[in-house]
């Protein structure tokens, strides 16, 4: 048995500001788009292992749900059930998701994104990699997406790193 958290995130052209180190005395001046293309990174990681799995789509939908489960189905060893902790989105409780037989949703209470180890992953994301930047297009989203995602989880210490949070663990240990 394997605790993984699950969650989505949109980013996209109107990206966001964050803050970065200059000189005493100075202001960093940065490009804000305003244009309105989007995509969403589906992700799910193991805060023990440091394994993660991720989808960038076009939507967030029951559809893509059901494509993000089947591959996080694939990802793990045929001996393993995966416990993926996730919030109530539509998309988490609609009749037409498909839930594969090694894994067992467990919905997190409602207003409670503290309590989702991935949304430390998507602020760390979007600081480290994805903010104070523009995008010409769809395809330059798509693949600073993927290039974020893929520098994030090439160390599972990180994954670890960032998914750490103390009630995660005193639970997992129980």
């Amino acid at each position: 048995m394997e605790v993984w958290f699950d969650d989505e995130s949109r980013f996209g052209q109107q990206g966001s500001l964050t803050h970065v180190w200059a000189p005493r005395g100075t202001r960093p001046r940065r490009w804000r788009q305003t244009e309105y293309q989007w995509v969403y990174l589906f992700g799910a990681a193991c805060p023990t292992s440091g394994a993660a799995v991720g989808w960038i789509m076009p939507t967030s939908d029951t559809y893509c749900m059901n494509l993000h489960l089947w591959t996080l189905s694939r990802a793990v060893a045929a001996d393993v059930h995966i416990a993926l902790v996730l919030d109530n989105a539509g998309w988490h409780v609609s009749k037409g998701l498909r839930v594969p037989a090694n894994i067992t949703l467990v919905p997190l209470p409602p207003y409670s994104p503290e309590l989702n180890a991935m949304e430390a992953v998507w602020l760390y994301l979007k600081s480290h990699y994805l903010s104070n930047r523009t995008y010409a297009d769809h395809e330059a989203l798509y693949a600073a997406g993927c290039d974020a995602w893929n520098q994030f989880t090439a160390d599972p210490d990180r994954v670890r790193s960032v998914c750490h949070s103390a009630w995660v663990l005193s639970a997992l240990s129980n």
